[in-house]
């Protein structure tokens, strides 16, 4: 497995910027369901709610794009409230 310093092309490449200094959580959350989570420490940059037969790749992907839109735009994506 190649370290982090290696790795120039990472899958997630926003998910990776982004735990060096803020979480990303992935789980069961009561009522809602499976949901990933991704805050920058202050702030909820996005609350994905799993989606019927949706992968793990798939969300993250998903993931990866909304924490994207969450810094470039300021455009925030809350699909759990």
């Amino acid at each position: 497995m190649a370290s982090r310093e290696e790795n120039k092309n990472p899958p997630f490449p926003h998910i990776e910027a982004l735990i060096d200094e803020g979480e990303v959580s992935i789980g069961i959350n009561y009522p809602v369901g499976c949901v990933a989570v991704a805050t920058d420490g202050h702030n909820a940059l996005a609350m994905l709610r799993r989606r019927p037969g949706e992968s793990l790749m798939d969300i993250l992907q998903r993931l990866d794009a909304a924490i994207e839109k969450a810094i470039e735009q300021d455009i925030y994506t809350d699909e759990i409230n």
